[in-house]
């Protein structure tokens, strides 16, 4: 038998104006898994994590991702896969996409890394197809499994591009006791977007990349709009309006919903304010009667890595 045990990174998605083609991984919090194969056949996830996840193992996002990176490695074994931590589901910020990151993660590093982070963003990919009703995106998995912050130029075939991130860079992120599924967050969105708005998203693309090639925050700051998911999907997260004018008063350049949400993320252009920005988002939930978790998180430049 051979073990192993890995960590995958949360993620934030979208960062604003990228829908489904930006993301980056956060050094604050992430998935552990502990991992083990041997010969046999079949896949056993056993939840020691505390966080209810699906007792159905069809249900469980890892398996589309395992199933997929069996097919291409074209040889069967029994795979025992233990969560030990788990990023709440449904909280915005990558934890599908850290399970099934971590998981192809382990088998690649087990059989001796066949394939690529880029085949391995595909794999890890089926299981947010299997969570977000049939939508295969890689603006968490792709993050979570490369590290830092990616441009997913396109999916046909997958063209992904790391680029660099700003010393300044600082990013305050509060995820709220409140459910939002991907799927829910997708439904509620436009088929069709008018083409001002669309201008005015390709502009904003264009503005986050240069701005992170450049090296300048207050670029990428003006560039984090979004005008083709966060109207329809803000309604979900109670005084969003309200917290972003707190957070811009106080300093922040940006603030968004990350990924489908509810958690929310604002940048800033140094480690205090961002504090103090975390603290903000915190007592403005508290306000509302609402739990929430913080986190003060800088980019981090690692993926999935073992432990």
């Amino acid at each position: 038998m051979k073990r192993i045990k890995v960590f995958a990174p949360a993620s934030v998605a979208n960062m604003g104006c990228g829908f489904d083609v930006m993301g980056m991984a956060m050094d604050a919090t992430g998935d552990i898994l502990d991992v083990s194969i041997e010969d046999g056949h079949g896949l056993e996830i056993i939840n020691n994590s505390g966080i209810d996840l699906p007792q159905n193992i069809e249900k469980n996002v890892i398996t589309p991702a395992v199933m997929s990176f069996l097919a291409e490695y074209g040889s069967h074994m029994k795979i025992k896969i233990i969560v030990e931590k788990k990023i709440a589901p449904g909280s915005g910020i990558g934890s599908s996409a850290a399970s099934s990151s971590a998981a192809v993660f382990a088998l690649n590093e087990l059989l001796g890394r066949p394939f690529s982070d880029l085949k391995l963003v595909e794999f890890a990919m089926e299981g947010e197809k299997l969570i977000s009703g049939g939508v295969a995106h890689a603006d968490n998995v792709a993050p979570s499994i490369m590290g830092g912050v990616v441009f997913i130029r396109g999916y046909k075939p997958l063209d992904i591009v790391k680029l660099p991130v700003p010393e300044n860079f600082h990013c305050s992120v509060v995820h709220p006791d409140i459910m939002v599924s991907t799927k829910m967050a997708r439904e509620v969105m436009p088929k069709e977007i008018p083409v001002r708005d669309a201008v005015k998203q390709w502009g904003n693309v264009g503005g986050l990349v240069a701005g992170l090639v450049l090296g300048d925050v207050p670029l990428i700051g003006r560039s984090m709009v979004d005008v083709v998911a966060e109207p329809y999907r803000r309604g979900f997260i109670p005084g969003f309006e309200i917290l972003r004018d707190k957070v811009l008063k106080a300093g922040a350049l940006a603030m968004n919903i990350s990924g489908s949400g509810p958690s929310v993320f604002a940048v800033s252009e140094d480690e205090q304010t961002a504090k103090n920005i975390a603290s903000i988002m915190k007592e403005h939930f508290s306000f509302l009667n609402i739990k929430s978790d913080t986190y003060t998180a800088n980019v981090s430049e690692k993926g999935a890595r073992i432990l």
